[in-house]
């Protein structure tokens, strides 16, 4: 068993970033090299010149969806703010609502849209099993899920940046320009440091990208409770692996060539795509916790953020990386005041 107090580490307030830099490409990027054991200090801009001829770079085409929703209990006028999480297609929404007191049944909703204006209202229906604090609710619109979130609804930032408190550029910046699929509610953080401009470069150096969907729960982020992290029950996240994107990344791995994966969404959708040896077509629901003694199928280098203490993602990377390196690249990154978490700098383990 493992100690949960082995992942856990102390990091000055000022390193967390708060907002991006304003080109995503000029983010710095440590590159560990686990045959040597050295640690490089480059710029994301840099990666044309650090990948290789044939590898292939795997992102994740999750799109964030404004899901942060704000607004006050009709019938008390009490402050009321929920998370949406999905459509069913007929109009009934599941959220997660944080509140005072004990909404019921029947109660309405007043959202407040982005704006400050009062807009819709959201009429719960039913509450989904004890504990969950999960709601199904019916706004009072017939504008689709899409149109009524882009208007009420809030770009759900982890709390770490401005208390959670959007500002209207994260509807751009909190987005990887690559974005395609709605369905997360966390952005595929190392993702964000991609340019247009840096994939044609990718590109052009004769680098293949591929594209996997897997869309960020609301889990993500949230820190192991238990004392010995084999005891933690992952959460689940949907995802998808095409049949086209399977048979390039199999036969990449056939001739020897590196798959990239970008961010720890990535490594946990292509390897649970492997789970059975070999890399297949996926579509469902992962609930993958890589942590040691964890044999990887997929993956032969990763890039990806700085994550918190305590963390599935912290076990992830150094379970990939090596314990003992990517400890010691943590603390060179402290000392070097590297830019933490979300709107953070970046590491590539190769």
């Amino acid at each position: 068993m493992t100690d949960l107090s082995a992942y856990d580490y102390r990091l000055p307030k000022h390193l967390v970033a708060q907002n991006p830099l304003p080109n995503r490409a000029d983010a710095r990027l440590m590159v560990v090299r686990r045959q040597t054991g050295e640690v490089e200090h480059y710029h994301v801009r840099d990666l044309p010149e650090l990948l290789n001829e044939g590898d292939v770079l795997v992102l994740n085409d999750t799109r964030v969806v404004p899901a942060r929703l704000v607004g006050y209990r009709t019938e008390t006028r009490g402050r009321w703010e929920g998370l949406f999480l999905e459509s069913d297609g007929t109009g009934i929404w599941r959220v997660l609502a944080h509140t005072r007191g004990k909404p019921q049944p029947g109660e309405s909703i007043r959202l407040i849209n982005a704006q400050g204006a009062e807009d819709i209202l959201l009429r719960l229906v039913a509450k989904l099993p004890a504990g969950s604090g999960e709601w199904l609710a019916i706004p009072d619109s017939d504008e689709d899920a899409s149109t009524l979130l882009d208007r009420v609804g809030r770009v759900p930032l982890p709390p770490y940046i401005r208390d959670g408190e959007m500002i209207e550029t994260d509807r751009e910046h909190y987005q990887t320009v690559f974005a395609r699929v709605p369905g997360a509610v966390a952005a595929p953080t190392a993702g964000l440091h991609f340019t247009k401009k840096l994939l044609d470069e990718i590109r052009r150096k004769g680098i293949g990208i591929e594209y996997v969907t897997l869309h960020v729960g609301l889990g993500t982020f949230q820190p192991i409770k238990q004392e010995q992290i084999e005891q933690h029950r992952m959460h689940g996240e949907r995802g998808r692996v095409t049949a086209g994107t399977a048979e390039r990344l199999r036969e990449a791995q056939s001739q020897g060539r590196r798959i990239i994966a970008v961010g720890t969404t990535v490594v946990r959708l292509l390897e649970t795509a492997a789970a059975e040896g070999e890399l297949r077509p996926f579509s469902g629901e992962t609930d993958l916790f890589i942590r040691p003694p964890y044999c990887f199928r997929a993956v032969s280098a990763m890039m990806t953020n700085f994550h918190l203490p305590k963390t599935t993602l912290l076990v992830l990377v150094r379970t990939f990386g090596g314990d003992e390196l990517i400890r010691r690249a943590y603390e060179e990154a402290i000392r070097e005041e590297y830019r933490f978490y979300s709107y953070g700098d970046a590491m590539l383990i190769v």
